[in-house]
C-alpha cells in the first residue's frame, strides 16, 4: 500500500518574497534604518513595528541581538 506523496514540484527554491524573515538588529539600527534596508523606503518602519509588537514596546527602543520578524513587502 503506498501513501500519496504531497506534490511539491510548483515549488520554488531560494528566498520567496512571501516569507517573513528574521532580522538581527545591530549597534546603531533603528525601525526606520532597518526599513530602508529591507524595503527600500524608511516609512515603512512602522510595519516592522506592527509584526514586532509581541516583543517591542516602543519602536524607539530595539536592541542590538533582538530578532525581529520582517513582513514581505
Amino acid at each position: 500500500m503506498s501513501e500519496e506523496m504531497p506534490d511539491f514540484s510548483n515549488v520554488k527554491s531560494g528566498s520567496s518574497s512571501t516569507a517573513t524573515k528574521i532580522y538581527e538588529v545591530k549597534s546603531g539600527d533603528s525601525l526606520s534604518k532597518i526599513a530602508k534596508a529591507e524595503y527600500g523606503n524608511a516609512n515603512a518602519w512602522n510595519k516592522i513595528f506592527e509584526a514586532n509588537k509581541d516583543i517591542l514596546k516602543d519602536p524607539d527602543k530595539i536592541y542590538p541581538g533582538q530578532k525581529l520578524k520582517i513582513p514581505p513587502k
